[in-house]
């Protein structure tokens, strides 16, 4: 049969400083594939910048917008720049998409992060995004955006520059049958297929659903031999995932996200926000 595989890799990027952490995560899947990677930089538009609530004159108004625009172009020069050299250090030519190589290619977006994933990530095979900081309350947006407004397969990036070549060699999904799951499975099948194995991670399922066997049973049909690891469900299944994921050595966790509401996970701390803030390695997620 016939393998699917990544082509277009959206990496959405400000001045947080994960940049070069994205890019690690984006420049290995991109060498496993030989995709294409968009990085999109956003910076604010000059209205936003305009205080809320606060009567401002015409001409200080235009005055404050032509200040904002040549700020945000010097900016734009320094984050190409630096995304030259990180696209030398990672071995990725800078060209229009080429078939048989990774490429990269960079581009200025006017507006909110948000707005970017929404844009170009529903023509991306995967979006790229940064663990969000709690302390920093930054990358909720983002994430949320990718999740729910993309219809693509977000990769949570781990908080490391060290990136193996080997990412996704051994993938470990989560299932439970739910149509979260199974989402995950669909849209994240090129980074199945390419694994060199594949753990399938098990703790119970929703009612009148497919078995783990049955799961095993249909990736063999598309010539996928993959190992069911059951556990007991104890405590927070997504804390349950990633121990799991270590113990059998699994490098990526594919899972879905959120069956319950991302608002109501994130503060309440559901499977799928204890996953996004404790996860060492990277993973996929779909809603």
């Amino acid at each position: 049969m016939d393998r699917s595989s990544l082509h277009t890799i959206l990496m959405p990027m400000r001045d947080d400083g994960r940049g070069p952490i994205l890019f690690a995560h984006a420049a290995a899947l991109a060498k496993r594939f030989n995709a294409h990677v968009r990085v999109v930089h956003s910076h604010p538009r000059p209205e936003d910048m305009m205080p809320y609530g606060v009567v401002i004159p015409t001409f200080l108004r235009k005055q404050l917008a032509d200040a904002s625009r040549k700020r945000a172009d010097y900016e734009e020069g320094h984050r190409r720049a630096a995304f030259l050299r990180e696209a030398e250090r990672h071995g990725i030519s800078v060209e229009p998409r080429a078939a048989g190589k990774p490429t990269a290619a960079f581009r200025e977006y006017e507006g909110k992060q948000a707005e970017v994933v929404r844009h170009y990530g529903r023509l991306a095979d995967i979006i790229c995004v940064a663990k969000p900081s709690k302390e920093e309350n930054l990358g909720y947006n983002t994430l949320k955006s990718a999740l729910f407004t993309s219809g693509r397969p977000v990769l949570v990036c781990a908080e490391t520059e060290d990136v193996s070549a080997a990412i996704g060699s051994h993938v470990a999904i989560g299932w439970n049958g739910s149509l979260e799951a199974s989402r995950a499975v669909a849209l994240a099948m090129p980074l199945i297929e390419r694994a060199d194995r594949v753990t399938i991670l098990t703790a119970g399922l929703i009612e009148h659903t497919a078995t783990p066997e049955e799961f095993q049973i249909y990736l063999a049909q598309r010539g996928i031999a993959a190992q069911i690891h059951a556990f007991e469900r104890s405590g927070n299944v997504g804390r349950m995932l990633l121990q799991k994921c270590s113990e059998t050595g699994a490098n990526m966790l594919i899972t879905g996200a959120y069956h319950d509401s991302y608002e109501r996970e994130t503060l309440l701390g559901g499977n799928s926000a204890t996953i996004v803030a404790e996860a060492a390695i990277p993973v996929v997620m779909v809603h």
